[in-house]
């Protein structure tokens, strides 16, 4: 097993390039926050991934248009919506930075237990998670995310495909593994399980999209 970089690494000189970093060790969120690269990146199991090029013209059309929904709905509610960048640290046990080795960047968050928050982002699973795929995204990409927002117990994961216009959902049931839902496509209404009352139209989502 690769041994992490200790946290004294940090007294070092900021991290400017991504070529720089040794791919073959195991980096913590301590080191991340150490890093000043051009590029984004996620941080899965201590292991770096470099995010997709800037989201498309279309990726942040469908973005505002599910923010608007929910930013309506969660008016005068306890639950909090965050979209993207945002980091999402998924603690194993201690919550210190140098025990941390997963740090994500979901395009769109929704956070209801407040106590998760401070002011560098969400430490713990959020409620529901958004990803908008892009042609940039890689199979092993998604595979990684799904099992993390599993293992740390978000409750809905929810997975929105520009290409086909489409929106698959995957709820964690009481044995904590994810159940996917039909596949909800142009004139179908979304509900939450997360969010009792929250409806969402997927004509509203794809509007205007040319």
């Amino acid at each position: 097993m690769n041994k992490p970089v200790p946290y004294p690494d940090l007294r070092d000189e900021p991290v400017h390039e991504l070529n720089d970093i040794d791919a073959s060790l195991t980096y913590s969120y301590a080191n991340y926050l150490n890093w000043l690269f051009h590029d984004r990146v996620e941080l899965i199991k201590g292991k770096i991934f470099k995010m997709s090029p800037a989201p498309s013209r279309l990726h942040q059309e469908i973005s505002i248009n599910l923010l608007k929904s929910f930013i309506n709905f969660l008016d005068g509610q306890s639950c909090k919506v965050y979209a993207a960048p945002f980091d999402v640290r998924f603690p194993k046990k201690s919550k210190a930075d140098q025990d941390v080795y997963t740090v994500l960047q979901p395009d769109i968050c929704v956070v209801c237990d407040r106590s998760k928050l401070d002011d560098r982002g969400c430490i713990g699973a959020p409620d529901l998670v958004v990803e908008i795929l892009s042609p940039g995204n890689t199979k092993v990409e998604l595979l990684h995310k799904y099992q993390v927002y599993q293992e740390f117990g978000v409750k809905e994961y929810w997975v929105v495909s520009q290409s086909d216009q489409s929106i698959l959902i995957y709820t964690l049931n009481d044995l904590g593994k994810f159940q996917p839902s039909k596949l909800f496509t142009l004139s179908e209404r979304v509900t939450s399980t997360v969010l009792p009352g929250f409806e969402l139209e997927l004509d509203d989502v794809f509007q205007d999209l040319d």
